[in-house]
């Protein structure tokens, strides 16, 4: 269901790189790395390096566990790219007023970039117990307090009241999809947000309203009330 990257993605990082993240990872605990500055750092980055040097700065490159608890119509943890990450981010766009929450959020590489990319306060929803616990221990190491987990089937468990922006790697397939559609289908009839995804296309999804593609894999949907004409 997940596509494979498209790009050549090394599992470790060039030294050189490794470096760099090590160094960067220091001021982000410090709280001194955040916003464009982390984004330019980001993208300045190989694009075959750039989901290793991500995983280094966030304390992520250890082997992930292995999958469990997967209930039907759920998709095995593969990370989001890093391209992809900035990308939504900066097209949103995110800031520090929205709340951001990623359905099927793994080790959480999306949640704890959004949040450090924006100020966004941002929540991970994920089934499997060893991913949620694995990523509140990285976001705990770095000193985040933007960011929470919280262990659940995405299509039950409560949403966040504030929600404003919704992110999906093709977490799900089939029923399991369809019913956490319709939950977002419902927040939008109170207000506004922005859903957006990789490598799962929702164009035929009558709520949402897509926008322009600007990039192959990452697509950017606004949901909520229509606006009046002008």
């Amino acid at each position: 269901w997940r596509a494979q990257r498209s790009d050549s993605v090394t599992d470790t990082v060039d030294a050189a790189w490794q470096q760099v993240a090590q160094s960067a990872q220091a001021q982000i605990v410090a709280g001194t790395l955040r916003g464009a500055a982390l984004g330019d750092l980001l993208m300045s980055v190989p694009a075959r390096d750039r989901d290793a040097f991500a995983d280094v700065l966030l304390g992520l490159d250890d082997a992930p566990p292995d999958d469990v608890e997967l209930p039907r119509g759920c998709v095995p943890y593969l990370p989001c790219g890093v391209g992809e990450i900035v990308g939504w981010v900066r097209a949103v766009p995110l800031t520090a007023s929205d709340t951001l929450v990623d359905l099927g959020s793994g080790l959480g590489r999306v949640v704890m970039l959004a949040h450090l990319l924006s100020g966004a306060r941002a929540m991970g929803i994920e089934i499997q117990t060893p991913l949620v616990q694995a990523a509140q221990a990285r976001s705990a190491a770095l000193g985040l307090t933007g960011v929470s987990w919280l262990h659940g089937d995405a299509a039950t468990v409560p949403l966040p009241a504030d929600a404003s922006a919704f992110f999906l790697y093709a977490p799900f397939t089939g029923d399991t999809l369809s019913r956490v559609l319709s939950r977002l289908a419902q927040v939008a009839q109170r207000r506004a947000i922005v859903v957006g995804t990789v490598d799962l296309d929702l164009h035929g999804v009558a709520w949402l309203r897509p926008r322009a593609a600007g990039h192959t894999t990452l697509s950017v949907y606004d949901g909520g009330p229509v606006p009046p004409s002008v």
